[in-house]
């Protein structure tokens, strides 16, 4: 294998891993309570942003500062954006589910769409008066100095994210599949009515599976900032990058959601040697393709209906 190749497979597996982590977040609302949050992109964006300013406030900067000026925030800093910025997410997604979903979920019509694209534009728009249009350059915990792996090139914040991505994915699958919490929330995804029946908090589970999914986007956002700058226009392309992977994964399926995560930012970074004017078009017609031929996603399964 070429280092070229070799090169676009470590960086698309470091942007695929932002894809994945979107793409998990869509799987557990799917799976949960049958709904997407199709404001997922904004949250990604306003992750970037709260947990940046964060690093302002960490720095004795305002709030709504749009530079560092060549400063670099602590371990300790980084550490508590981080946390500001999952907290704060996690609560939007609490909102956004109370506000937006609950009350049209089961509805006949699609009312909780326009509710979670009505929530995103909210946010947007909260966003660009706080901080405006401007793009900001944001210091990664480890540093900007690109490594060198032989011939390959790669960032210090791009095997962050990776790593990061990896962690979460197994503490997920592992939570999922030996602790009650993961019992009762595949009860509460196969059967709503029947995990009640059970003795399982129906509604609190849902309240926690757009909590998580909404920290997941905010984490998304929080690691790609270092990488491709913070922006309140940056989370509509991962926010469809990552619904196109749940998509070829299969949206019922966490695992399948993640490796088409990681599927997207590979073949995007692969596409990109070639022509990147064609990146999105080789992505979005892999979507159109898997679609046509397994519209479950290659992972998931047919759901059968007894009558």
């Amino acid at each position: 294998m070429s280092e070229a190749l070799l090169q676009a497979l470590v960086s698309g597996l470091a942007v695929g891993g932002a894809y994945a982590l979107v793409a998990l977040g869509f799987s557990i609302t799917f799976t949960t309570t049958k709904t997407l949050n199709f404001s997922h992109g904004e949250f990604v964006s306003a992750g970037a942003f709260v947990g940046m300013s964060a690093l302002f406030l960490a720095l004795g900067k305002p709030l709504d500062s749009t530079s560092f000026g060549g400063e670099t925030p602590g371990a300790a800093g980084q550490l508590v954006a981080l946390l500001g910025a999952l907290g704060v997410m996690g609560v939007l997604g609490w909102l956004l589910y109370v506000l937006g979903v609950r009350p049209f979920a089961g509805r006949p019509g699609m009312a909780w769409v326009m509710s979670t694209l009505g929530f995103g534009v909210i946010l947007q728009s909260v966003g660009l008066a706080i901080w405006g249009p401007k793009p900001v350059v944001v210091p990664g915990p480890a540093g900007d100095e690109v490594l060198r792996l032989g011939e390959i090139g790669v960032r210090p914040q791009e095997l962050l994210t990776l790593a990061v991505a990896v962690v979460i994915m197994v503490v997920f699958d592992r939570v999922m599949r030996t602790t009650m919490l993961g019992k009762a929330m595949r009860a509460v995804a196969h059967s709503p009515a029947n995990a009640s029946l059970m003795g399982i908090n129906v509604n609190a589970v849902m309240v926690g599976a757009f909590v998580f999914s909404s920290a997941l986007a905010g984490l998304s956002g929080f690691l790609l900032a270092p990488i491709a700058q913070a922006s309140l226009f940056m989370g509509l392309a991962v926010g469809l990058k990552g619904f196109s992977g749940a998509v070829i994964g299969g949206l019922g399926n966490p695992r399948g959601c993640v490796l088409g995560g990681f599927a997207l930012g590979v073949l995007e970074s692969t596409v990109n040697l070639w022509q990147a004017q064609w990146r999105d078009v080789a992505v979005f017609l892999l979507v159109i393709l898997v679609l046509a031929f397994r519209p479950t996603g290659l992972f998931g399964t047919r759901l059968v209906e007894k009558v």
